[in-house]
């Protein structure tokens, strides 16, 4: 499915239905970017109707079909990679997307790493190293978004979480340097709707560094609820997490991932999100309010 459109899309975004793509397309039509010049790449064109509703191009697109990705990108300037969510070769799947941007001569390839990427010993890292190894080999001007920890990885699932009155972790009393999506969305429209970023690396995160302690405390007085944190050793937590039903390898990559903010491995001073967005970024107060307002 391709919606049609008297206006060529020049930028294009991947995985367009999910939760930072969404977001992604709604601040560059906030921007003031046209509907029709913007494409909505998906898996399933069926998930975008509210998108080609609002007047963007639908197209088909996906990572593990090669095929699909030449149509997809055809006329595309500007390309937002979201990495991908399947852990099943994501270097693989991204090399597809790289390979077909680089035929379709697209002008900018925008990628969705992680923060400190060159330097982060995480096992989650090694997935983004590899594809910016990948991106910066295919000749393709690039602008490596390093995006830091959402908020949301710690509001998504309060209802759960709450009840208990703890929130689990394995990083110690280590910061990090959270912003809500919405922030790392406007930062991704941002580089895709003006000039200057070819080959810039950006370090995204919140302007404040943060403990798991202080987020927990923030729900806490928002809620007027205990919920403290509650520190545990990699293996506990990573038990912990198997225990809640995460598959093993998943659960140990998660616990992985907090043993990195322990080293300071998911914080930033760079002050690169605010800068791209214009503005400073959300206060974790302000996020947890908006979260828990739903």
């Amino acid at each position: 499915m391709t919606t049609s459109s008297t206006q060529a899309p020049a930028i294009a975004v991947t995985g367009a239905t999910g939760h930072l793509g969404r977001l992604v397309i709604h601040a560059l039509l906030d921007r003031g970017v046209p509907a029709g010049s913007v494409a909505a790449l998906v898996r399933d064109p069926a998930k975008a109707e509210d998108l080609a509703a609002q007047g963007v191009v639908v197209r088909h697109a996906d990572y593990h079909r090669p095929e699909t990705l030449a149509a997809a990108l055809d006329g595309i300037q500007k390309l937002l990679l979201i990495s991908s969510n399947d852990f099943d070769d994501r270097p693989g799947q991204h090399r597809n997307v790289i390979a077909a941007a680089r035929d379709a001569g697209v002008q900018l390839l925008a990628y969705t790493s992680i923060l400190n990427a060159d330097t982060s010993t995480m096992q989650l890292a090694a997935d983004h190293q590899a594809t910016e190894t990948i991106l910066r080999d295919s000749g393709v001007p690039f602008a490596l978004l390093r995006n830091g920890w959402y908020t949301e990885n710690y509001t998504g699932n309060l209802a759960q979480s709450l009840p208990h009155g703890v929130l689990l972790g394995a990083a110690g009393d280590g910061q990090l340097t959270p912003a809500p999506r919405e922030d790392y969305a406007e930062a991704a429209a941002a580089v895709l709707s003006t000039d200057g970023h070819a080959n810039a690396t950006y370090e995204l995160g919140g302007d404040t560094p943060v403990t798991l302690a202080d987020i927990a405390g923030e729900i806490s007085r928002q809620t007027g609820q205990p919920y403290a944190y509650v520190n545990q050793s990699v293996p506990e937590y990573t038990a912990a997490l198997t225990g809640l039903g995460l598959p093993g390898s998943l659960a140990a990559v998660f616990a992985d991932s907090d043993a990195g903010i322990a080293r300071g491995e998911l914080s930033t001073h760079s002050g690169d999100l605010s800068r791209l967005i214009g503005r400073p970024t959300t206060p974790l107060p302000d996020a947890i309010g908006a979260a828990l307002k739903g």
